[in-house]
């Protein structure tokens, strides 16, 4: 190989070296992240081991303690561990009064211990009463209708004319009304679209479960379901207190023998 081929072969290499040294100078892999550690105040709060549906019983397996900020632990009325270390054994038997998922931190206000009422009565907001009435599936939206749906409550009743004719007659008592349990079921369950039972309860106040109770014996109770976006616009059914426009509440009017005898209002 002459001279002059060896000359050029080393320029070129010693150019190419030079080159890559280059590269890899201006091409640097970044440097790895610094982590530093931050120790904050913290306090061991329970919480759920796993979701505990509405009327679940819980016992020990379904509380852990876990680690929580003692700010956010403080303003939460939560269940510490320095403030009740045998909560979990303490609050074995109790039922939840709603749904608690996985790792939520666990209140009183969320459980009801075992002896001080049933599912129902844990739920059933203060003030309110649970009242039941029978549904089929031409009078409840073809069993469509689920817990915690809110629906009117309609009334269709038989009357005489004054020539002895009969008519139907329907008029709606309450309007909003929240439906406790469908049977036996006060909870959805999963993507399951109907509930089984020949019986709804509903959430009334106590002159409204009276007006239920003699409305049943009256005629036939039909559920109208309302939509979501209505639940909040009109609470006439919560607080009995919206009248027609026209100035007059609904009334139930009893008659004896053709005799009137005394009016009973439903709003």
């Amino acid at each position: 190989m002459k001279r002059a081929q060896i000359l050029g072969i080393s320029i070129a290499l010693g150019a190419g070296v030079l080159a890559f040294v280059l590269m890899k100078t201006m091409v640097k892999e970044p440097p790895p992240p610094v982590v530093q550690e931050k120790t904050i105040n913290s306090v061991k709060v329970l919480v759920a081991t796993n979701d505990i549906g509405l009327g679940v019983e819980a016992t020990e397996v379904n509380f852990r303690w876990l680690e929580w900020p003692s700010a956010a632990a403080g303003s939460g009325n939560f269940i510490t561990q320095s403030a009740r270390p045998n909560a979990m054994r303490e609050l074995s038997g109790s039922i939840a009064r709603s749904p608690i998922m996985k790792f939520e931190p666990i209140s009183e206000a969320k459980l009801i211990q075992a002896g001080k009422g049933g599912v129902l009565a844990a739920i059933l907001p203060a003030g309110m009463r649970a009242i039941s009435t029978k549904i089929t599936e031409f009078t409840a939206v073809g069993r469509l209708i689920l817990p915690n749906d809110h629906v009117d409550v309609i009334l269709t009743e038989r009357k005489r004319g004054s020539n002895g004719t009969e008519a139907h007659v329907s008029r709606t008592l309450f309007q909003n009304i929240r439906v406790l349990a469908i049977g036996q079921q006060i909870e959805a369950k999963g993507d399951k679209k109907n509930a089984d039972g020949n019986v709804a309860t509903l959430e009334l106040l106590p002159h409204q479960a009276e007006m239920l109770a003699l409305a049943n014996s009256m005629g036939e109770i039909s559920l109208s379901l309302r939509s979501i976006a209505d639940i909040n616009k009109d609470k006439s059914g919560a607080d009995g207190s919206r009248k027609k426009a026209d100035g007059n509440s609904s009334s139930i009017r009893i008659l004896r023998f053709g005799v009137q005898g005394r009016a009973y209002g439903v709003n």
